[in-house]
C-alpha cells in the first residue's frame, strides 16, 4: 500500500504535484473533487496510504473531504493543502485531527521532505500514546538507542488456531482487530505502555521504552490485570459467537536495547533482551486467564502482590531453573 491520491479542483496544481513526487516511491492517482475522491476510495482504499487535498474546493470542501475519509479509513495519512490565506483553518483542521498541512505556492524538495515528516508522524501515533508521542516531538533523542530499565509485556490467545480453523478471513480480522488488538492496545495505552508489536495473535508491549518510566513494573501488572479484565467482559458479549478470548500474559523487567531496527527497506522501533526473551516464555506458559511475572517484576512491584505463587520454572536459555511467579 504505498498510493498517494491528490485531490484538487485545479488542474495546474494537480500537475505541479505529480511532477514534484514523480521520484518519490508512490503510485500516485488524481481526482478533482471531494465526491470523486471518496468514490475511487470506496474502490481502491487499500491501495491508497496518503492524501493531499485542497483547502478550497467547489462542493465539498478540503477539510469536510478529509473528515469523511478519516471516518471511514482512519489508516490513511491526511494531508490539507493551503495558500498562505487560509493558514489558520488549516491549523484548526490539525488540531482537530487532520495530520498535517502543506502551503502553496510550494517548494518541490521542501514538499517531498514535508510530505515523509507527516507521514512518520501518522505511524508514530500509530504505536505510542498521545502523551509518549508529545514527549518525542519535544525531545526526539527519545528514539535515539539506549539501555533503559524497562518492563516487557507479552500477551497471546490461547486456542486460537483451532478457533480460526473454518473461519474466514473477514470473521478473523473483525474479531482480532475489534476485540483484542484494539481494546488491549488501549489498555496499554493508559497505563503509559508503548505497543512494540503485533506477532500473529500475540502483542508485545514495553513500558518504559521511550523514556525512563518510574513504577513500570506497576504499570506493567495493572495493565495485565486490566487487559484479563476486559477479556472476561468481551467473552461476556460474544458468547454465542466461535471465538472466545483466553489469554495468557508473561511480563519481565530489567535492562533492554530500545531503538530503531531494521534494513533500509522496513525499520522499526523496538527493544531487545534478556526481559522480552523471558517475558515471551512466561507467556507460553500460561494458560487462558493467567499472568506469570518474573522475580525481578515483582520485587520491582511498590505494591507487592499478595496473590503471587512463586515457581521454579526450567525457561529455555537459561541454564538454571528461574524463579517466576504466578499471579491468582
Amino acid at each position: 500500500m504505498n498510493g498517494l491520491l491528490i485531490i484538487d479542483d485545479d488542474e495546474g496544481v494537480r500537475r505541479a504535484l505529480v511532477r514534484a513526487l514523480k521520484r518519490e516511491p508512490y503510485v500516485i492517482h488524481v481526482t478533482e473533487s471531494g465526491e470523486e475522491a471518496i468514490a475511487f476510495l470506496e474502490e481502491h482504499a487499500a491501495s491508497v496510504s496518503t492524501v493531499i487535498c485542497d483547502f478550497k474546493m467547489p462542493g465539498m470542501n478540503g477539510i469536510e473531504t478529509l473528515d469523511a475519509i478519516g471516518k471511514r479509513y482512519p489508516e490513511i495519512t491526511r494531508i490539507v493543502l493551503t495558500a498562505y490565506a487560509t493558514m489558520d483553518m488549516a491549523i484548526d483542521a490539525v488540531n482537530q485531527g487532520v495530520d498535517g498541512f502543506l502551503t502553496k505556492p510550494f517548494d518541490n524538495v521542501d514538499l517531498r521532505t514535508q510530505i515523509r515528516e507527516i507521514q512518520t508522524r501518522k505511524r508514530l501515533r500509530q504505536f505510542v500514546s498521545e502523551e509518549v508521542y508529545r514527549e518525542i516531538a519535544v525531545a526526539p533523542d527519545a528514539l535515539l538507542p539506549r539501555f533503559q530499565e524497562a518492563s516487557i509485556l507479552f500477551a497471546d490467545i490461547r486456542g486460537f488456531t483451532a478457533m480460526s480453523r473454518n473461519r474466514i478471513p473477514e470473521e478473523i480480522a473483525d474479531f482480532l482487530n475489534r476485540h483484542y488488538f484494539g481494546p488491549m492496545g488501549e489498555i496499554v495505552y493508559e497505563h503509559h505502555g508503548v505497543t512494540d508489536k503485533w506477532i500473529g495473535d500475540s502483542i508485545m508491549a514495553v513500558f518504559g521504552a521511550f523514556r525512563m518510566l518510574e513504577n513500570h513494573a506497576d504499570h506493567a501488572v495493572k495493565a495485565a490485570v486490566a487487559m484479563q479484565e476486559k477479556a472476561g467482559q468481551i467473552n461476556g458479549e460474544i458468547a454465542r459467537g466461535p471465538f472466545r478470548l483466553e489469554i495468557g500474559i508473561g511480563i519481565a523487567s530489567g535492562n533492554v536495547f530500545s531503538g530503531v531496527l531494521g534494513s533500509l527497506r522496513k525499520k522499526e522501533f523496538t527493544s531487545i533482551g534478556m526481559p522480552v526473551n523471558l517475558a515471551s516464555r512466561l507467556q507460553r506458559v500460561a494458560k487462558g486467564g493467567e499472568i506469570w511475572i518474573s522475580a525481578q517484576t515483582r520485587q520491582l512491584l511498590k505494591k507487592t502482590t499478595n496473590n503471587a505463587v512463586p515457581v521454579q520454572l526450567r525457561v529455555k536459555g537459561f541454564e538454571e531453573p528461574v524463579e517466576v511467579y504466578r499471579i491468582l
